[in-house]
Order: structure tokens, then C-alpha cells, then sequence
């Protein structure tokens, strides 16, 4: 049978690429399978590898091996700490919390990776996703979807992606059921990474003292002691630095409840450094600002329109309004819990990703 492609596949080492690769090659398509190096340190802990230990490396090359598809390992560190590392590190300094995952998706995996692809004379650039991309002849433009599946979605932390990285990039499974049917699939088709645990945290942090022992390591310079207080700005409490704290954090913020009601991070003000505590009604909200934005949908847009949101990975989308111009944001039709400047909104219009942009600040 004559060959399709060439098709570059990403390859971390984990269940979901290998089966991205292992359908394609099955498919008949003339496979080049690439890792990315972009992180030192090695885990001991798979649910804290990544894509980034050396484990996982020598995982693709075993599964790579038994396709019999050529597998090459690339040097991206550089790229991986200006990009994503001094990103994250900056915005925790700012009093913000960043999704480093969404920008590793926007400055590597989906702009130095798709160079590599070009260079290499591939037709698509090959990840373990669980989104599709549609072409839409009414306004040809390149749509980005939500899995079949709602369980593995994963379109949220794919937003950013534009007209050309859309029209060369290719996910598989965003056509798979559900993650037990991609395991299932791996263990017939013979690879070893079949069982191999889901990474539960980010994939540059040990799995011993998380994100805090890594940005005091990094930048201990951001931990200064200062006063908690309430939504008043009466000081109630003192804290070791603002980066240990996200909003809506209820446990280790070293307060006894109030009136036998527990408190939560309401909001964090770096320029003052203080962390602003209050109770559970106090973190709704129902207006987001956004910026740093990305219109999917159509090339310009104003507003008002009406949106499915969400304002994290985890959370069910909810009913909203979106309006753009110079000041974009989302009205939920509902109050939202935990609006957190730094994080990414995402909104739908039905399946296709319609926008989505940073969360500048609580409204």
C-alpha cells in the first residue's frame, strides 16, 4: 500500500500521542515521531513526569521502536524556559496565576514545533489532543471543537491556536469516546505506556513542594511577609508570601473561621502585598475583564453575543454574554466562583471554540 504523508507526531511519551502515532501508522500514513526535551529534571513520581522527564523520553522511543517509525529527540529547553518558566515565574510575582500548559501550547508545542514540522517536509503536525478541527466552507476559516468526548476535552488549553496552526495541525483522538477507550486501544495495538498514569501536576514542578518550593528556589526574592486582611483592609492574620496563595483558597491560609464560617482567598494586591480574605459569597461574580485575546470565530468582533464560558479547565461551561472592542469581557448570566486573574476563559458558541483571552482582574 502506498504510503500518506509524512506526518510529524509529537510524542511525550504518554498513552495519548503514542496512540495518536500508532493509529496513523495503522492508517497507512508514513510516520515521523519527535520529542521534545525541554526540561531537565527527571521525576520518580510518572504522575509528576510529563512530558518533560527523561523517562518520558525513553517512552516514546520504545513506543516509536515498536511502530517502527522514526523518532528523533529535540533540544527545546531554551525556548521552554523563556517561553513558559520566566512566564510563570513572572505572573506568580504579579499576584497572578498562570496556566503554563496553555502557553507551552501557544510559544512551543504549536509555533516552534510546527517550524520543525515544515522543516522536516511534514503535511501536519500530530498531537495526543482530544479537540478536531473542522474547515468550514461557508467562511473558510479553520474551526477549533470540542472533543466528541466530554470527558478528555481539552479544546480550553488549545485556544490560542490561529488560522495556521489550525489548517497544520491534526488531533486524532479528539474523535475517541472517552480516555478508557484510548487505553483499550493501546493495549490492543501492543504499547507499553497502556497503563501508564495521567500526569497530575505541572510538568517543570517536583512532585515534592509543588510550585512554591519551585518559585522560592527560583525567585525567593517574591516572599515577603505581610498583613492578611479582611474586605474592609483590616489586618487579620500575617502571610509568608503572596505567591503561596491563589484566589479561592480555603485551606492553609492559617486563619480559624469566622462566625464558625470558613474564610478564602478573595483577592491578591502585590503592589501593597496584602492577601484580601473574606467567605464563600464573597468569590462570586458575575463581570470578567479579559485581554491578550483570541477570536476564533470571526476575524472582528464587537459584540454583544451569546456564549457558553468557562474560566477553568475543570469547571462546567456556563451561560454568558461576550462582548469584545477595546475591553473585552464576560457576563455571566449566573455569578461564577473564583474568578482568577492570570487563568484562561474560553467561550463557545455550541462546539466550536468561539474566543478566549487571559482574566485581567476581578470587575
Amino acid at each position: 500500500m502506498r504510503k500518506r504523508g509524512p506526518v510529524l507526531v509529537a510524542m511525550s511519551g504518554g498513552v495519548d500521542s503514542s496512540v495518536a502515532a500508532a493509529l496513523l501508522v495503522r492508517r497507512g500514513y508514513d510516520v515521523i515521531g519527535l520529542t521534545m526535551q525541554i526540561w531537565q529534571e527527571s521525576q520518580t513520581d510518572p504522575r509528576h513526569a510529563g512530558c518533560c522527564s527523561l523517562g518520558a523520553v525513553e517512552d516514546a522511543r520504545r513506543v516509536a521502536r515498536v511502530l517502527g517509525i522514526p523518532h528523533y529527540v529535540m533540544n527545546f529547553k531554551d525556548e521552554f524556559r523563556t517561553s513558559v518558566i520566566e512566564n510563570f515565574i513572572s505572573e506568580y510575582a504579579a499576584g497572578r496565576t498562570p496556566n503554563p500548559c496553555v502557553q507551552c501550547n501557544k510559544h512551543v508545542k504549536f509555533e516552534i514545533l510546527l517550524q520543525k514540522m515544515h522543516e522536516l517536509g511534514c503535511e501536519k503536525l500530530v498531537t495526543g489532543h482530544y479537540a478536531r478541527i473542522r474547515f468550514d466552507k461557508a467562511t473558510c476559516r479553520y474551526k477549533l471543537m470540542r472533543a466528541r468526548g466530554d470527558e478528555k476535552d481539552q479544546s480550553y488549553v488549545l485556544y490560542s491556536l490561529d488560522q495556521d496552526q489550525l489548517r497544520y495541525s491534526w488531533f486524532p483522538l479528539g474523535e475517541m469516546p472517552c480516555k478508557a477507550a484510548t487505553r483499550k486501544l493501546a493495549t490492543d495495538l501492543g504499547l507499553s505506556v497502556a497503563d501508564k498514569p495521567d500526569s497530575q501536576e505541572i510538568c517543570f514542578v517536583s512532585e515534592a513542594g509543588g510550585y512554591s518550593e519551585f518559585l522560592r528556589k527560583h525567585r525567593p526574592d517574591i516572599f515577603a511577609e505581610g498583613d492578611m486582611v479582611d474586605l474592609e483592609g483590616k489586618p487579620v492574620g500575617r502571610h509568608t508570601g503572596i505567591p503561596e496563595f491563589t484566589i479561592g483558597q480555603r485551606r492553609g491560609i492559617g486563619l480559624s473561621p469566622k462566625n464558625g464560617r470558613p474564610l478564602y482567598v478573595i483577592e491578591l494586591k502585590p503592589q501593597d502585598n496584602k492577601v484580601v480574605v473574606g467567605q464563600a459569597e464573597d468569590l462570586m461574580q458575575k463581570e470578567v475583564s479579559l485581554h491578550e485575546m483570541s477570536w476564533s470565530g470571526p476575524e472582528e468582533f464587537d459584540g454583544p453575543v451569546r456564549v457558553l464560558a468557562k474560566i477553568r479547565y475543570n469547571m462546567d461551561a456556563q451561560r454568558a454574554t461576550l462582548y469584545g472592542g477595546p475591553t473585552p469581557r464576560l457576563v455571566f448570566d449566573q455569578p461564577v466562583k473564583a474568578v482568577t486573574p492570570g487563568q484562561i476563559a474560553v467561550a463557545y458558541r455550541g462546539k466550536t471554540v468561539f474566543a478566549g483571552g487571559t482574566i485581567q482582574k476581578r470587575s
